[in-house]
């Protein structure tokens, strides 16, 4: 029965899951510990189909199941190291052209800040070892100081917390899976968490109004694919959380966490309790 357990957690936390979660938009009011619950999910997924294949031999104490149950095991984690190569080899090559340009292009300023003559507010970083903090000439003029002050603590917290390897496992998932399996809701959902999570950083510098303000102007701003951004798409539901100026209930937070808990202990605890004594 634990093979059928795990077999079914797997799909359930890979699936139904998060899709649920995916509507469940109060879950933004704490981003960290939502974003926790994002990684166990998805992690327990991988850990209930890897423990699947390997306990199908031990349960059934039949030899000519190990050599299908280790393909099946070694499938899965091949797909998985192989989305993880291809996601990162491209991120990474986007950057570096990208970084490469900007330095051509940019003036260059203290630390890793460079300026694009554009007359459009845009601000945008390149993390990585050689990370980039880009802003244009536009968003200089446009906005006021505490204003500009968000949005450089926006970028630097996405540096400073390295968000882009949060965003890198959750595409490496979303990628290993069939493409009728996946679901876009929920990718799109983790994006929102981290911008969240850089705007509450952003009000703990400035304040709530001079960062909504920043957004607004940064709202149909544009940046490169495998750079993070304070405007974009999500800038109209990060506003609306900003002006709810509500936190997380405790309650709610601890609960969250003690969610991920459970879920990333249960594929092992299956696995322990399916084998044979």
């Amino acid at each position: 029965m634990s093979v059928v357990a795990l077999v079914a957690l797997a799909l359930v936390l890979s699936g139904p899951v998060p899709r649920l979660m995916a509507r469940r938009v109060r879950f933004r009011r704490s981003p960290r510990a939502a974003l926790v619950v994002w990684q166990a999910v998805s992690g327990g997924a991988v850990l209930a189909a890897l423990a699947a294949a390997a306990l199908v031999p031990v349960q059934q104490r039949a030899a000519w199941l190990v050599l299908p149950a280790l393909m099946l095991g070694g499938l899965v984690l091949g797909r998985l190291l192989l989305c993880c190569h291809r996601v990162g080899t491209r991120l990474r090559a986007a950057r570096r052209t990208h970084r490469e340009l900007v330095d051509v292009l940019a003036v260059a300023a203290p630390d890793t800040l460079r300026v694009i003559a554009h007359p459009t507010p845009t601000a945008y970083c390149l993390p990585g070892l050689r990370r980039r903090l880009v802003l244009s000439q536009g968003l200089l003029d446009a906005l006021p100081r505490d204003q500009l002050t968000a949005v450089v603590t926006h970028e630097r917290t996405h540096l400073r917390a390295r968000h882009d390897l949060v965003l890198e496992f959750f595409t490496v998932l979303h990628h290993a899976g069939p493409s009728w399996w996946r679901c876009p809701a929920a990718m799109a959902e983790v994006r929102l968490l981290v911008e969240v999570l850089a705007d509450q950083a952003a009000v703990r510098a400035v304040g709530a109004t001079p960062t909504a303000r920043a957004l607004v102007a940064l709202a149909h701003s544009h940046a490169p694919d495998a750079a993070l951004a304070a405007g974009g798409s999500t800038a109209r539901a990060r506003l609306e959380l900003l002006s709810q100026a509500a936190q997380a209930r405790p309650v709610l937070t601890g609960s969250m966490y003690l969610f991920a808990a459970v879920v990333l202990a249960t594929p092992p605890a299956l696995f322990v309790a399916g084998i044979p004594g």
